[in-house]
């Protein structure tokens, strides 16, 4: 979603731009506000269910009775399904949402892999199809192209083909929203990869293990912690992804 504002160039010359637009959204479960997050509006109830996948709230679009985008404005009320509890010890954005977070790194990875146990071994992946990726994913940026402020995000299959595509001011609301439609539409993302615009952090690489994604790319670079985390999770990470280059930090032998 963007909008019209008025904007100055060097010149001095006043006229139209397009701007993307950035709302919160706060999450309630069965009556308990469980976060906010500054979003792009659009695919709420998806953000919403990637959200409390990636947070542990839930394992499977059943737990869900229930998600509902309109009755208020910048919110999305989830009602879960009957006999499924919220646990609110494990909602853990307020500490890894920020680089610095005040936790050393082996904590925090030791508390995520505490609750999701390292992938099996993954499939092999073409580097043809992974530098084929980057240009769908940029074709599909819609408001990015209007207003070069978004981060896009993009489920592919093993073949290249695209699944979801999906856009943010926030990278992480973005790939909740791609986790979000998949859980959604029952997608088996253990032979997918998943990429991102920009650089990929350790929540990217805590949120693609929840979803049971091997492989992780990134347009940018990787963080020291992502890297870590992918090593112990048994994921592939690859990061500089420009054709006709690619860097693998973790999985090399997975890249073929």
């Amino acid at each position: 979603m963007d909008k019209h504002v008025m904007a100055t160039d060097a010149d001095g010359v006043a006229g139209p731009d397009r701007v993307v637009v950035e709302e919160p959204l706060q999450i309630v479960v069965d009556g308990h506000p469980v976060a906010v997050t500054m979003r792009t509006p659009g695919h709420d109830a998806e953000l919403a269910l990637g959200f409390l996948l990636t947070e542990g709230v839930i394992r499977s679009a059943a737990d869900v009775r229930k998600i509902d985008t309109e009755s208020r404005e910048n919110h999305a009320l989830v009602f879960l399904s009957d006999g499924v509890e919220i646990d609110l010890a494990r909602l853990t954005r307020h500490v890894f949402s920020g680089s610095s977070c005040g936790m050393c790194g082996k904590a925090t990875i030791d508390a995520v892999t505490s609750c999701r146990p390292p992938l099996p071994e993954g499939p092999a992946f073409s580097k043809e199809v992974l530098l084929a990726a980057p240009e769908q994913l940029v074709a599909a940026q819609v408001v990015f192209s209007r207003t070069g402020g978004l981060h896009g995000v993009g489920i592919f299959a093993a073949d290249g083909t695209m699944l979801v595509v999906r856009e943010d001011i926030g990278r992480h609301n973005a790939v909740d929203k791609v986790l979000g439609h998949a859980l959604r539409a029952g997608l088996d993302l253990s032979g997918c990869f998943l990429l991102v615009s920009g650089r990929v952090s350790f929540e990217i690489m805590q949120k693609a293990l929840a979803g049971g994604i091997p492989l992780v790319a990134a347009i940018s670079a990787p963080s020291s912690l992502a890297v870590e985390f992918a090593e112990r999770s048994n994921q592939t990470l690859v990061a500089f992804l420009r054709p006709p280059r690619l860097k693998i930090y973790a999985g090399n032998g997975r890249v073929g």
